[in-house]
């Protein structure tokens, strides 16, 4: 059954709940995304592969190689010319597979990361992506969503909605209920029934239908819509593109130099632009932007698997370093799936854990009977669920249950009375029956119960609150005037009794919260609640004891020095409303903790923003609380979080490595490439083999080292400082060490046998196998700073055997096919050669091994 918005139009918000809402059914929403496609604008376009291969054609390692295959040419070697054609395919063939990974990965975060709607499809309330909303959907929105298609109003309460997004008016306008038949009207204006995409909602709520979607919508026409993800200049590309400017001036002079040295030296000019060409090739860093793309990319991609959406890029790099996690206690902490723990009626008899009995006494039946008439007919608020389930567990065969009862009018909870009341109707009735529910000391307030009783009230509240329990009252009223009073205040009630609920904590927030412990990681949990409340939860979840609680009407009598002192030791900040969330964030922030802040309100916004990491609830979060946070939490579990920071210390450890393999293995070959020439030695490396090589380190380090598991103290050590660069000076060092090692042997290599009696080309092949075991060793070495490379061939990481193998195996066919030897200028090997070759690249990198054997303690915290 399909129900259109029309035969909806007029209905009142308040007897939604009763009016057989059906919405559109599978075949429906198919035949629709069929004939108007999904409800999104065009995204850029995927690359073409010829628009990659261009790409690669303006990189500067393609031009070197065009330049060093034109000077073959000129030498009248088109064997060598047409090798370098060769590797110019491969390179093309690499960076298109990297292109179209990280496309691939940023294309899955751009699905998770749409915009979500609540429909109704089938009778059923849907949360979906935003782009599987269609034409004629019923959508229901409300304070802080972001309206997802354009539409009409059939039923709202106080809607107003900011279109300034459309019409660059900064004041909301009021919305008024769509009567049928009128057509959509321009954007802005007051008491107009039509909503549109993109447009926020900042009060009330409303159920509507979809009159357009994607490009056909307001916001579609005028193109005001994100077309990709951006792209920002976080830390790490900025220091990046600093090394790269460096290291590439440094390689610009010392190419120069050769190409000079080598033409007066040797008079051979030619030779010596060759020269100088294959020194810029084995220098210039091309790896570095690559790699960083890519550990970044698939860093998102990996978080958004734990179930934790990146939405800016930068919050990767600052998972590592966050010190300080800011937690709501509602369905973070805990379940957020209320249950009714206890009841107290008006003459105070109390009955604990009711859904464990048999049945319910009589006493409580009108307590949980208006309990629920307090509440919508089909709740989404979990408290309103909890009196739902236990009226259908103990009412279900008594005249308790009203089916049959019409919802007359709804009076809203605000800021001044923090109670709901419904009024109700009968099938037979003339009168007006009245239910509300609020916080203890509204109904208090609305029943105007005498100070003692009242005070009897209080004690029992605090008592129940003190075993974590959220406790709400409920009153009852009788009305037979029509014209029903305007205020709450106006209705005679009568006190029913108190109702506690418990939303228990999630089983896996303990351990998370020791792991943080262990990790150097402060966690604060800031909520709403009453203060017995967070320190019950705070207590059951071991964090408490570890700091004091500070309630919101204390932290507005501090000043900032106050507050300053006293968060340094604080862990549990209750009754705080979301505006002095923002304070606590700068407050923690002016003490150098970088801040890890969640929220899910539209208020919520200015303290995400403000935080290091703003994290989002990924169900419950508004729109706006969303686009202001750097992650969105899809489960909303606490330990997600926890996850994520283990995840991005993950990340940047292996992008550590990366880049610390990189600098280390050009340093062998820009010295092979450099040292013979100012030693008068026959040159060692020649383009074609530096492509050889750049084949086995672009996959190594974009793909061995970001698949490389976790270090074993990943989270036994105290955040990152975000200030000290990924490459600082001792990691700098120990690179720079470890390539000098392997240059020294290399060299030696080519020394002892070129002026041992070998030939040059039976010398050249000795040191360039050296090189590439070497290398091979250097990659097993490096995946790890802590653990032996025996420890790390027994890690899983599939692409070090894909790597390793397939450069051992591609040697092998070098060394001892002859047509493949003639092709790379080479001689032949005995197995004695082969084998001294491996005991040479072996000793080059077995100082750093055994250091770390000797120094294993001070590497954990490398």
């Amino acid at each position: 059954m399909v129900m259109h918005g029309s035969s909806l139009a007029g209905v009142p918000f308040t007897s939604l709940d009763h009016h057989p809402l059906v919405g559109l059914n599978a075949q429906d929403v198919q035949e629709r995304i069929i004939r108007d496609g999904f409800n999104e604008l065009p995204s850029a376009k995927e690359q073409s592969l010829f628009r990659i291969a261009f790409n690669v054609m303006r990189e500067p390692m393609f031009l070197l190689l065009v330049a060093c295959g034109a000077i073959y040419l000129l030498l009248g070697d088109p064997g060598e010319a047409l090798m370098l054609l060769g590797f110019v395919f491969m390179v093309i063939g690499i960076t298109i597979y990297q292109e179209r990974k990280t496309e691939r990965a940023l294309e899955a975060l751009r699905d998770l990361t749409s915009p979500r709607a609540l429909v109704i499809r089938e009778g059923q309330h849907l949360r979906i992506p935003g782009r599987e909303v269609v034409r004629d959907d019923l959508f229901l929105i409300a304070e802080g969503d972001r309206i997802p298609a354009d539409g009409f109003v059939l039923s709202a309460i106080n809607l107003a909605v900011d279109e300034s997004l459309l019409t660059g008016e900064s004041v909301p306008v009021r919305k008024s209920e769509w009567n049928g038949t009128s057509r959509t009207e321009p954007p802005g204006g007051d008491d107009r029934p039509s909503v549109y995409s993109g447009t926020l909602v900042t009060a009330g709520k409303a159920l509507c239908t979809v009159s357009c979607t994607g490009i056909r919508t307001e916001i579609g026409k005028i193109g005001k819509a994100l077309r990709s993800l951006e792209t920002e200049q976080t830390l790490l590309q900025k220091e990046t593109a600093t090394i790269v400017r460096s290291i590439s001036l440094i390689g610009l002079l010392l190419c120069s130099s050769i190409v000079v040295i080598y033409g007066y030296t040797r008079g051979h000019w030619i030779e010596g632009i060759l020269a100088g060409l294959s020194l810029a090739m084995a220098i210039l860093p091309e790896e570095f932007p690559v790699v960083l793309t890519i550990f970044l990319a698939l860093g998102a991609w990996r978080i958004a698997k734990r179930g934790v959406l990146t939405r800016r890029v930068p919050s990767i790099e600052m998972l590592g370093s966050a010190s300080v996690l800011c937690v709501d206690k509602t369905g973070t902490l805990t379940l957020n799936k209320m249950t009714v723990d206890c009841i107290m009626n008006g003459n105070g008899t109390l009955l604990e854990h009711p859904l464990a009995e048999m049945e319910l006494a009589e006493e409580f039946h009108e307590l949980v009977e208006f309990s629920i008439l307090a509440s919508q007919r089909d709740p989404f608020d979990p408290m309103e669920r909890a009196f739902k389930h236990v009226g259908e567990e103990f009412l279900r065969n008594t005249p308790h249950l009203h089916a049959d009862w019409t919802l007359v009018r709804e009076y809203a909870l605000s800021s001044q009375l923090l109670a709901m009341t419904e009024v109700w109707q009968s099938p037979n009735g003339k009168d007006f029956i009245i239910a509300a529910k609020g916080a203890p000391e509204a109904m208090i307030d609305l029943c105007h119960i005498p100070p003692a009783e009242a005070q009897s009230i209080r004690n029992n509240v605090e008592r129940m609150a003190q075993s974590g329990l959220r406790v709400l009252a409920v009153a009852k009223a009788h009305c037979t005037d029509p014209s029903l009073p305007g205020r709450q205040h106006d209705f005679d009630f009568i006190f029913l009794g108190l109702m506690g609920l418990a939303d228990p904590v999630r089983p896996t927030v303990p351990p998370a919260l020791q792991e943080c412990r262990q990790a150097g990681i402060r966690v604060i949990m800031i909520t709403g609640d009453y203060p017995t409340t967070a320190m019950s939860i705070a207590r059951q979840i071991g964090l408490y004891e570890e700091g004091e609680m500070i309630t919101g009407p204390e932290l507005s009598a501090m000043d900032d020095a106050q507050l300053s002192r006293r968060i340094r030791t604080a862990t549990v900040f209750a009754r705080v409303i979301p505006e002095q969330k923002l304070r606590l964030v700068n407050a923690l922030k002016e003490l150098g903790e970088i801040v890890a802040m969640t929220g899910d309100g539209v208020n919520d916004a200015p303290a995400l923003k403000a935080s290091h990491i703003g994290i989002a609830m990924g169900g419950r979060g508004t729109d706006v609380a969303r686009e202001a946070s750097a992650l969105v939490l899809v489960d909303e579990d606490f330990s997600s979080i926890v996850q994520a920071v283990r995840m991005g210390r993950r990340i940047f450890d292996n992008l550590k490595h990366a880049m610390s393999y990189i600098i280390a293995i050009h340093v062998p070959i820009a010295g092979l490439s450099l040292i013979p020439v100012m030693l008068g030695w026959p040159l060692i490396l020649s383009p074609v083999l530096i492509m050889f090589l750049e084949l086995i380190i672009d996959p190594a380090c974009s793909i061995v080292f970001e698949m490389e598991p976790e270090e074993e103290n990943i989270m036994q050590r105290p955040p990152r400082n975000p200030s000290i660069p990924i490459l600082h000076k001792r990691l700098l060092a120990v690179s720079l060490l470890q390539g000098s090692a392997i240059l020294a042997i290399v060299l030696a290599v080519f020394a002892v046998s070129y002026f041992g009696g070998a030939s040059e080309l039976q010398a050249r092949t000795m040191t360039f196998t050296t090189l590439i075991l070497a290398n091979l060793g250097l990659i097993l070495s490096m995946r790890s700073h802590t653990r032996s490379i025996f420890a790390s061939l027994r890690t899983p990481n599939p692409a070090t055997w894909w790597v390793t193998g397939s450069a051992l195996a591609v040697l092998i066919a070098v060394l001892f096919v002859p047509f493949l030897r003639w092709m790379f200028r080479f001689a032949a090997l005995s197995p004695f050669d082969v084998l001294a070759c491996g005991i040479a690249g072996l000793l080059s990198i077995i100082w750093f091994e055994c250091a770390k054997m000797l120094l294993r303690r001070h590497l954990l915290n490398f």
